[in-house]
């Protein structure tokens, strides 16, 4: 198949109480454990140190983690039986399952009742003005990601991989899905990039080399950043503070405001 197609119901995932600014920004990966949700939340915490107005809507209904690794601790609030106000943290606004339900709760839910709940994400909920909405999609090119990107059509995409071939092989096939769909990729993200001795600053690339590079020359986009591997990511996303706010001026901290600035560019 040479090509897919977007939703004919065009508009069904526009903001009813909301205005984006600037775009949509659909954060994506080919599979699970490269840190695509880490990457969605620091994104949204750098875009918030430059000022801009910035939601997230975690999209990945079976496997969120957004509420943990941003430190979210209110929760949604009705404002009435059709407007719910979203919980926010540092002034971000946040709609997350694991914002409605306790951490270890499986939702065991079909498409159809996976996309009513981001139908309702998007038009019930008081985001008010935003320059961007961030979107945490589900890892793969399965029909739960295939439906959202169909229904958020007009979202630019990101792609985030690990250096390793079996990580950017997958990556490349997301992105394959995004262009089938006419979908604007405007990045791609190498997460785990290499591991700096903090001792000698030697850079020792435990994954490989050059995986997000050659995915962006393949999907014709361009690589956005190199993420290095470091123990305070994982601590702060286990935590919920990000580094970008416990260390602002660290490289990986500096790696993300350089992605921010071009994405705002």
């Amino acid at each position: 198949m040479d090509k897919l197609y977007k939703s004919k119901e065009k508009g069904w995932f526009e903001l009813e109480h909301g205005l984006i600014q600037e775009k949509m920004i659909a954060i994506t990966s080919g599979k699970g454990g490269v840190g695509k949700s880490t990457v969605t939340a620091n994104l949204a915490f750098a875009l918030n140190k430059l000022g801009k107005k910035v939601g997230v809507i975690d999209a990945d209904i079976y496997g969120f983690s957004i509420p943990r690794i941003m430190g979210l601790k209110e929760k949604p609030r009705g404002k009435n039986e059709e407007e719910i106000i979203p919980p926010q943290v540092e002034g971000i606004k946040v709609m997350s399952m694991g914002s409605m339900v306790t951490e270890d709760k499986a939702i065991i839910w079909r498409g159809p009742m996976l996309l009513g709940v981001l139908k309702q994400f998007m038009q019930e909920v008081i985001w008010g003005e935003l320059d961007y909405l961030l979107f945490d999609l589900p890892p793969g090119t399965g029909d739960m990601t295939l439906n959202i990107m169909q229904q958020i059509s007009d979202a630019d995409v990101m792609v985030v991989t690990t250096p390793q071939a079996a990580a950017a092989n997958v990556a490349v096939r997301v992105g394959n899905m995004a262009k089938q769909l006419d979908t604007n990729i405007i990045g791609v993200i190498e997460n785990m990039s290499y591991y700096e001795c903090s001792d000698c600053g030697k850079k020792e690339y435990i994954f490989g080399k050059n995986g997000g590079g050659r995915i962006a020359d393949n999907l014709g986009t361009k690589l956005l950043g190199e993420l290095p591997l470091l123990p305070e990511i994982r601590e702060g996303s286990d935590q919920g503070s990000s580094i970008i706010l416990t260390e602002p001026e660290s490289k990986v901290s500096q790696e993300f405001k350089k992605i921010a600035r071009q994405i705002v560019k």
